[in-house]
């Protein structure tokens, strides 16, 4: 017996190396031999047999008569001898004289250490086990990956023998043993969602393997899913005793009881101390101002405050006052004299409470969760069980978190940290004092003493010394604010020719402070009026008008369309402004407001905007001219978005014409980057452009970016435009801009899976539409209904609305409508038990996108014709064709689309028996998200049920349809009477 027949692979020793010619090896697949990168022929299997046995001896000589032996066994031929002979020379010819050696009476191999890929694989292992030993499980997972990778299908593929039998069984168990490693990493690095796909594919696959269904459970119960967990462990231990007659391993059945007792143990890695260079400690604490002044005894205060931190609660101090008191200034200042306190980090965030969109809680959850080392994939959806991760993850840490420009106690009580040593510091406009244990701080302006401090730090000592009295005024007519102290102050040393009583005399004027200088959000205008008098009237008017759009940022683009100016001149303004403080840079070609700067801007635009009295407006003045052109701007280029991935759609020949032509792009990639970019600007201005003359163009807009509502990231912000611009148009009276209204509002139902509601918007769409002579939204409303009626089991409906929206389309010359509509009816004939029908009229909705260059819904057409295919029993072509969707929704990013199509990929795994494949792609539907709701994700869930039913796991699978009635019991849906009847099914059968 050769003793490289050991339970593991051996480390291989360095043969002696060849110089004349660059060879590799293969056996982690089929044996296969390189020459300077070219496939040398690997001749007969005998012949592959041999150079396997010589590849897998590490350099040592194998005598004929092993050789014999590995290659035939007990029953060699009468010829071995000489057969043996004959491999061993064409070997030696295929890769050199000095490769292939004959010794002893016998052969050897002698090449490179790393020609091999076995010894490649060895060593990416030995290198992840110390990596992993040092606590680097990122680096350790990495490299376990690069040995999985060197895998090509089965080890010593088709290689006969006794000895290659030996081999393979060995390497494909060190295999399962990596990819086991591996999966173990994943868990502790907050992989689990991705693992529970893999690893209920790999328990079909070895139901016997007891450490695959530990981890299974593992990831289920990280993933929030104890039910299933538990299954597993139920399926387990019933198979055990079926097929062997024992019980699960200890391992195995502690872990089902600490799960039984909700261990918060287990929602965290196993291991949580990783080496110093891989620690997330998040510093993203703002620069404190180097010229901080006073706040003495409030710095004291709240340094003392966070200070209790190391004690056993957790400290929260909330600072309350007026904008431009100083608030943020000394909560960063005191929060930098606090580090020491806080050695795990600091966490920042601007709240944006003062404005029209406060930052969401759960937003800002998901950006601290990834600071503080959470992977994207292991942050939840909804905000309780983010709050909860986000506590979990900060339980033992020392973290401060200062929350900037609070709205008020219910946007912070998720963000708080929920253990002693750490600390939280708020800062608000207004008082909290509906949050319970916090420290409640109220900062008033400056005395004149601190303000004229301030003023003299940052002007210098020289000129102020010598005008103190005017100085004096400066500040007094700051009203002693520190925001308006700084900008006033900021100006006049930037300008060495002033005095500081020319700034005086120009605050002492009541007409330049606006008259309110005092408490309340206007407070600091007259601060701001310093700033906006010394700009060129050019830069003023740019100040004005960017102000007035509601996004969180403008791109340069969308600004020179608010200023009607070319691209380099806006920029030019733009930057003066950001010179100015007046305006921030977010990004290259990206600015922004501060929200105060915002409200200032827009008064000024109220103010100076306005033509003198008894004079008309000139056209393309004003206001409303300003956002009407930003209108403009997004809707001819979201036009241009909408042409380019559904080429051939006649929709942007429907819509309201526009005085800008929009950007161009050169290909469908920097459309899409474009369209996703804007997401939030773009939402922003139809919101904002819902009311008079600009509702039409605000309704279009929504129409021509309805792929936002379907992308997963921007359909709950699309979904409220879409609902506030039908409530305008309704009010407005005007039945064509209300149709168009009702099929964006008809599609944002359809998303969400809500069909009774979809189905009465379209049909509202339609009679609006027909009575104002529009004709798309009413093949649109057609073609959606027919998709309702189709859902909600009524398929001679259905086909009677589909075959309408095909005959509409025709009639309109809009052939991608016509070929949904073919799409869409395929789906009918297959409900109605033709699938061949169906399989016919999906192939003429791909051909008419085929020949219209259509890639966008060219997925949606290859996704009915690979229903229709499963339905017809042709899996391998249904697999084809949902595989090639998947792929363009991933290239379009349609993730809901993604996740659906992964739900029918499972369906065709499900058809062709093979419920290991099904169940992984189930899951991954699960994870994804799918179009409809949660009706499709009761419709998963059945269909994971079923794929784990056949895979033996029945208590698992009758958890999955516990909760799929769950959902479809909520949602009325008649998929519940399907899962009634597999729950009432016995064990034995379901």
């Amino acid at each position: 017996m050769d003793r490289d027949s050991g339970p593991r692979v051996p480390k291989q020793r360095t043969p002696i190396q060849s110089d004349v010619v660059d060879l590799r090896f293969s056996v982690l697949g089929p044996v296969r031999a390189w020459r300077d990168g070219e496939l040398l022929p690997s001749g007969s299997p005998q012949q592959r047999a041999l150079l396997a046995a010589l590849l897998l001896r590490d350099g040592r000589t194998a005598t004929s008569g092993e050789l014999i032996d590995a290659i035939w066994g007990d029953e060699p031929p009468s010829q071995a001898l000489a057969a043996v002979r004959t491999y061993a020379s064409r070997l030696r010819k295929a890769l050199a004289a000095d490769v292939l050696v004959s010794e002893s009476g016998g052969y050897a191999l002698r090449v490179r250490s790393d020609a091999l890929d076995l010894a490649v694989a060895q060593e990416l292992t030995a290198e992840a086990d110390k990596a992993r030993a040092a606590g680097d499980r990122g680096q350790a997972r990495s490299l376990i990956n690069k040995a999985l990778g060197l895998w090509d299908g089965e080890a010593l593929a088709n290689v006969p023998g006794p000895y290659a039998e030996t081999q393979r069984a060995r390497l494909d168990e060190w295999r399962l043993q990596l990819v086991e490693t591996r999966l173990d990493l994943d868990l502790e690095v907050g992989c689990h969602a991705e693992a529970v796909s893999e690893l209920t594919a790999l328990t079909a696959a070895h139901p016997l393997r007891e450490r695959l269904r530990e981890l299974l459970m593992l990831a289920l119960y990280r993933s929030g899913r104890q039910a299933e967990a538990l299954a597993v462990y139920a399926d387990t231990r019933r198979l055990l005793a079926e097929e062997l007659g024992v019980d699960p391993r200890p391992e195995l059945a502690r872990l089902q009881q600490r799960i039984l007792q909700a261990d918060a143990e287990l929602a965290r890695p196993s291991e949580e101390q990783p080496p110093t260079p891989s620690v997330t400690r998040p510093a993203q604490l703002p620069a404190t101002v180097p010229d901080f002044t006073g706040r003495s005894s409030f710095v004291r205060e709240l340094g003392d405050q966070l200070a209790t931190a190391d004690g056993s609660v957790m400290a929260v101090s909330a600072l309350a006052g007026i904008g431009g008191v100083g608030k943020t200034t000394l909560a960063v200042h005191v929060a930098h004299q606090a580090r020491p306190h806080f050695p795990d980090g600091q966490l920042y965030v601007d709240l944006q409470g003062t404005g029209n969109r406060a930052a969401e809680p759960e937003t800002v959850l998901g950006a601290f969760l990834r600071a503080l080392g959470t992977a994207d994939s292991a942050i939840p959806d909804t905000l309780d069980e983010r709050a909860a991760l986000y506590r979990s993850t900060l339980d033992g840490r020392r973290v401060l978190v200062l929350l900037d420009n609070a709205r008020d106690a219910a946007q912070l009580r998720p963000l708080l940290p929920g253990t002693a040593g750490c600390a939280a510091l708020i800062t608000s406009r207004v008082r909290m004092v509906d949050l319970a244990g916090a420290q409640l701080v109220d900062l008033d302006v400056m005395s004149p003493e601190e303000a004229l401090q301030l003023f003299t730090r940052i002007v210098g000592t020289e000129r102020v010394t010598a005008e103190r009295e005017a100085a004096l005024d400066v500040v007094a007519a700051c009203g002693f604010l520190p925001l308006a102290i700084r900008i006033a102050a900021s100006r006049l040393a930037a300008r060495r020719t002033w005095t500081v009583s020319v700034l005086a005399a120009k605050l002492a004027d009541e007409r330049r402070r606006l008259d309110e200088l005092q408490a309340g959000d206007l407070a600091v205008k007259a601060t701001f009026e310093l700033g906006y008098g010394q700009l060129e009237p050019g830069q003023a008017r740019a100040f004005r008008l960017l102000g007035l759009a509601d996004g969180p940022d403008i791109s340069l683009a969308a600004a020179a369309a608010v200023l009607d100016l070319p691209l380099h001149e806006t920029e030019d303004l733009l930057e003066a402004l950001v010179d100015t403080s007046l305006l921030e840079s977010a990004a290259p070609g990206r600015y922004r407001y501060h929200d105060l700067v915002r409200l200032y801007a827009r008064a000024c635009a109220e103010r100076d905007e306005q033509p003198p009295t008894g004079v008309p407006r000139a056209e393309g003045q004003g206001r409303e001219a300003a956002l009407s052109r930003l209108l403009d701007f997004y809707l001819a280029t979201a036009a241009r978005v909408f042409a380019i991935e559904r080429p051939g759609d006649r929709l942007v020949d429907h819509l309201e014409p526009t005085g800008d032509a929009g950007l161009t792009f050169t290909d469908r990639q920097d459309a899409q980057d474009w369209l996703y970019a804007e997401a939030n600007c773009l939402l922003a201005c139809a919101r904002q452009a819902s009311t008079g003359a600009q509702l039409r163009r605000a309704v279009d807009l929504l129409w021509a970016a309805q792929n936002l509502a379907e992308s997963g990231a921007n359909s709950k912000v699309y979904e409220s435009v879409a609902f506030g611009a039908l409530e305008a148009a309704r009010a407005a009276g005007d039945p064509r801009t209300e149709g168009r209204a009702r099929t964006s509002v008809t599609n944002v139902h359809l998303v969400a899976g809500r069909y009774a509601q979809a189905d009465e918007e379209a049909a509202q769409a339609a009679l609006l539409a027909m009575s104002a002579n529009d004709p798309a939204p009413v093949y649109w409303s057609d073609n959606d209904r027919g998709i309702i009626a189709f859902n909600q089991g009524r398929s001679p409906e259905a086909e009677e609305h589909l075959r309408r929206a095909m005959e509409r389309s025709r009639a309109d010359g809009n052939l991608p409508g016509e070929a949904t509509a073919l799409c869409n009816l395929s789906r009918i004939h297959v409900v109605m038990g033709r699938p061949e029908e169906g399989i016919a009229l999906a192939q003429e909705g791909v051909a008419i996108y085929d020949r219209i260059g259509h890639t966008l819904r060219l997925a949606n057409a290859r996704f009915a014709l690979g229903i229709a295919l499963t339905a017809a029993g042709r899996h391998a072509e249904a697999l084809e064709q949902l595989l090639e969707a998947l792929d363009r929704f991933e290239a379009n990013r349609q993730r809901l689309w993604e996740g659906t199509t992964h739900f029918r990929i499972a369906q065709a795994h499900l058809s062709a028996r093979r419920p290991a494949q099904a169940a992984q792609h189930a899951e991954q539907a699960l994870a994804i998200g799918c179009i409809g709701g949660d009706r499709t994700r009761g419709n998963v869930l059945i269909t994971l049920g079923k794929a784990l039913d056949g895979l033996g796991q029945v208590d698992r699978a009758r958890a999955c349809w516990r909760e799929a009635l769950s959902l479809h019991e909520q949602s009325g849906g008649a998929e519940a009477e399907e899962v009634r009847a597999l729950l009432s099914t016995p064990l034995s059968t379901a």
